[in-house]
């Protein structure tokens, strides 16, 4: 009887000793009012280093489970809660907001420009402290727009995309969506803008806002307002970049196939015809910049009509002579 008490005090000694780890412990999730859910582990902190599911390091001589105090971050920044072992020593500092604070990628709906994306992720891996821009430049929640007049006075992201520090704001296809534009036109077919093109020789405040607005809702020029300095033609002058009336160089054109039973079917060469003359010797004064279903017969070409414009045996050779020239026999 005498051993059998003895083992149950024991026993009960040994229990007692273990009952530390058989408390249940929780993740513990705080909501910021100014900053995002705080999520704490007490699983990942009473298996650290130096803690060995020892609770009372933190129990209760930094958090007193009785009153349940809530610490400021100015607080912790003084060693008071977290801030006893986040110091960059012990622990990570409290500077790494992220670590503790949820983040997440923004998208902006910008009306000119289109979805703009906000990468909290990219931002955090150059710089790690988010005190950089909270609250200084931005409140830590749902804040005021900022114009692009605003940033090129360094408010907002301006001041640290000035060119120096980061990338001047003037880069606006690294933060907003560009793409390449189709224009159905009905004369000349469907006619391509490439702005990857157009970027590695020029910026977009040389044509944004200024001679187009940053959407679709731009009213269509014609080729004779371009010929006079308008849209396209403010660039496209011979001297910056190649002229308006290069038509073939956005205006697709194709070989053409006349066929004719009686001679032979006629071949037409526009890639030799644009290498030797420009597109409005012939458009549209002659032809329209469409198929015509219309047929010009020989004798009409030799009264100077169509070919026979020019192939008069003077500025090119005569339709008169040289048929097979045209003419597949």
């Amino acid at each position: 009887m005498k051993y059998r008490v003895s083992l149950y005090v024991t026993l009960f000694i040994l229990l007692l000793n273990c009952s530390c780890f058989a408390v249940s412990v929780r993740d513990v999730a705080f909501t910021p009012k100014n900053s995002g859910k705080v999520v704490f582990s007490h699983d990942d902190h009473i298996n650290k280093k130096g803690m060995s599911k020892n609770c009372r390091a933190c129990h209760d001589t930094l958090f007193d489970l009785k009153k349940k105090q809530r610490f400021t971050m100015a607080d912790m920044e003084k060693g008071r809660s977290c801030g006893a072992c986040h110091t960059g020593k012990n622990a990570f500092p409290l500077a790494e907001c992220s670590r503790c604070h949820q983040s997440r990628e923004i998208m902006f709906n910008v009306k000119a420009t289109g979805p703009t994306g906000f990468s909290h992720k990219s931002h955090l891996a150059t710089s790690p402290d988010c005190g950089v821009c909270h609250p200084a430049l931005f409140a830590t929640k749902a804040t005021k727009r900022f114009s692009m007049t605003d940033m090129k006075k360094g408010k907002s992201c301006g001041a640290c995309h000035d060119g120096k520090k980061a990338f001047s704001v003037n880069r606006c296809v690294t933060c907003h969506p560009v793409r390449e534009i189709t224009y159905q036109v009905k004369e000349t077919g469907p006619t391509h803008f490439s702005h990857s093109a157009h970027l590695t020789v020029a910026q977009c405040v040389e044509c944004h806002p200024k001679t187009y607005a940053p959407n679709q809702k731009n009213r269509r020029v014609g080729m004779a307002a371009m010929t006079q300095g308008k849209s396209c033609g403010m660039c496209h002058n011979a001297k910056q970049a190649f002229s308006v009336k290069e038509c073939s160089k956005c205006h697709p054109v194709r070989e053409l196939k006349f066929e004719e039973k009686s001679t032979g079917d006629v071949l037409f060469s526009h890639t030799f015809h644009t290498g030797l003359y420009s597109c409005s010797d012939c458009h549209v004064s002659l032809y329209k910049t469409v198929r015509s279903s219309t047929k010009i017969s020989m004798t009409e070409m030799e009264q100077g009509k169509s070919c026979g414009q020019c192939h008069d045996g003077k500025s090119a050779f005569s339709v008169k002579e040289k048929c097979e020239v045209c003419h597949k026999m």
